[in-house]
């Protein structure tokens, strides 16, 4: 089997360094793990072996033998090949045309012949046991699983060149649903059993621990380990990537419910949602579960007035809850978007003008930003969610991913909110993070706020709310105490309203 081998790996950024002696061993035939804090300089190893960016120091052998990775030419002749979470695709295309993107397309007597490029993108995704996908199908109408199946199969188109043999995964399941996941699963399965490696990058630990051979964990740019799954576990593994005891994801309650429903929902109706009622009570954590299409999401958005609410009456403390944004946010609604860059952040502005940015008349006078206010509440704020940053002037995309959504959370408890609506509130953030995302939640219903959790993570929802309300085809099915639950019992309900395996 090949193996490729990085040692010594040296990264700065003026005056930051990113890698400080990285190394890392990939052997065809296994899954290793690559895990570790945001800003723990996974990303710019994996940006090393694409050939994207330069080592400043540091030797990498493909079977004993030093290789040059000074482009994306010399990765790709390599036999490596890098599927992102953020897939490039031409939605407008078909599924068989984006496979051949990056290769020239069949011809016949010098036009394009449209069977051979069928039948070739239908034999690549044989190869992976992929036969639900329609080659003509466009890419428009396929979800993120099955355009990342798409893209591994692309890879295996025969052609010219070194055969592919490592796939480097960064965070593929963060936009995925279970069934889609699963099928990636397989996926790796068959690639594996060809003789390939897989580079595996996510924060998913029930993912690593399931799937992969083998871990590495980087801290501050060092390998502090790399040893066989066999010889770890869950809590090593924590340890090993934030260097503290992390004993439980989900801090302990403290307090009690209200009993009096803060917030108020009758026949809730927009986008997807169809007609739904629920009560919220102060001190009280919700969560929202439910198959991709289910309307989780959609319930949120329409509660916010982000998405336009068809039917429905909706109070908060008894007061009829506005129909816009901004008057969701006076009212005491504040909301973490799913899509943290592109729904929440203003990448490449300060982070401080994310943060106020629905609050510029509480720090106003006469019309004028009050800066100085501004930055005191930043500040604040920034300490409030342990926001690690160089300044309140730092631009976001500067930021790892945890510090990012804690962005988010410092904007939506600015206003000193009385309810938070949050989707996939840790999603693509690290098991630090995330811990610390989940004590600021806890603590805000604790202090007596609410909270309605969107999210696609089961496991999540059972440690850290009280019920757990199931969607399913825009519909309410359930509303489940979440103690005693099991992930199993609860995907069942998603999967079947009726179920009583929950």
């Amino acid at each position: 089997m090949p193996e490729l081998a990085l040692s010594g790996l040296i990264k700065t950024y003026g005056a930051a360094r990113a890698l400080n002696g990285a190394a890392l061993a990939l052997r065809g035939g296994e899954v290793h793990a690559l895990m570790g804090e945001n800003g723990a300089g996974k990303s710019t190893l994996i940006r090393i072996l694409a050939g994207i960016e330069r080592a400043d120091a540091g030797r990498v052998t493909l079977d004993g033998r030093p290789i040059p990775l000074a482009s994306p030419a010399d990765a790709e002749a390599a036999g490596l090949r890098f599927l992102h979470q953020e897939l490039q695709v031409v939605p407008g295309l078909s599924v068989a045309e984006n496979m051949h993107l990056a290769r020239p397309y069949p011809t016949r007597f010098g036009l394009v012949d449209w069977g051979a490029l069928r039948r070739a993108a239908r034999a690549a995704l044989a190869r992976l046991g992929v036969d639900h996908l329609d080659p003509d199908r466009t890419m428009a109408a396929l979800g993120p699983g099955d355009q990342m199946l798409v893209r591994i199969a692309a890879t295996l188109l025969t052609g010219g060149g070194r055969a592919p043999w490592l796939y480097v995964l960064d965070e593929p399941t963060a936009a995925l649903t279970g069934a889609e996941a699963e099928r990636l699963f397989a996926a790796i399965g068959a690639l594996v059993a060809g003789g390939a490696g897989v580079l595996y990058v996510s924060h998913r630990l029930d993912e690593v621990l399931r799937l992969c051979q083998r871990v590495t964990v980087l801290r501050d740019g060092a390998t502090v380990c790399s040893r066989a799954i066999a010889e770890t576990d869950r809590a090593r593994i924590i340890h090993d990537m934030t260097g503290r005891e992390i004993g439980d994801l989900y801090p302990p309650r403290h307090g009690a419910t209200s009993g009096a429903a803060l917030l108020r929902v009758r026949g809730l109706a927009g986008g997807v949602v169809r007609g739904i009622d629920f009560d919220v009570q102060a001190g009280e954590i919700l969560g929202l579960a439910g198959l991709s299409g289910s309307g989780r999401n959609a319930a949120l958005k329409a509660l916010m007035g982000a998405l336009p609410r068809r039917a429905g009456q909706v109070s908060l403390g008894g007061v009829a809850l506005g129909t816009t944004p901004a008057q969701c946010w006076r009212q005491g609604l504040a909301y973490v978007p799913r899509e943290r860059r592109s729904e929440g952040l203003m990448l490449w502005r300060a982070l401080a003008e994310t943060v106020t940015l629905p609050h510029l008349a509480d720090l106003s006078r006469a019309g004028f930003l009050r800066h100085r206010r501004e930055g005191q509440r930043v500040a604040a704020l920034g300490h409030a969610v342990g926001l690690k940053a160089r300044g309140s002037w730092q631009p976001c995309a500067e930021l790892s991913g945890g510090n990012q959504q804690k962005v988010l959370f410092a904007r939506a408890l600015a206003g000193q909110p009385r309810l938070l609506l949050l989707d996939e509130p840790t999603r693509g953030v690290d098991v630090g993070a995330r811990f610390d995302i989940h004590a600021l939640i806890r603590a805000f219903a604790a202090a007596g706020g609410a909270v309605i959790v969107a999210s696609s993570d089961l496991p999540e929802l059972i440690g850290l709310c009280d019920r757990i309300a199931v969607l399913h085809a825009g519909r309410l099915g359930a509303v489940l105490p979440a103690a005693g639950l099991t992930e199993a019992g609860l995907l069942a309900r998603c999967h079947d309203p009726l179920s009583e395996d929950a």
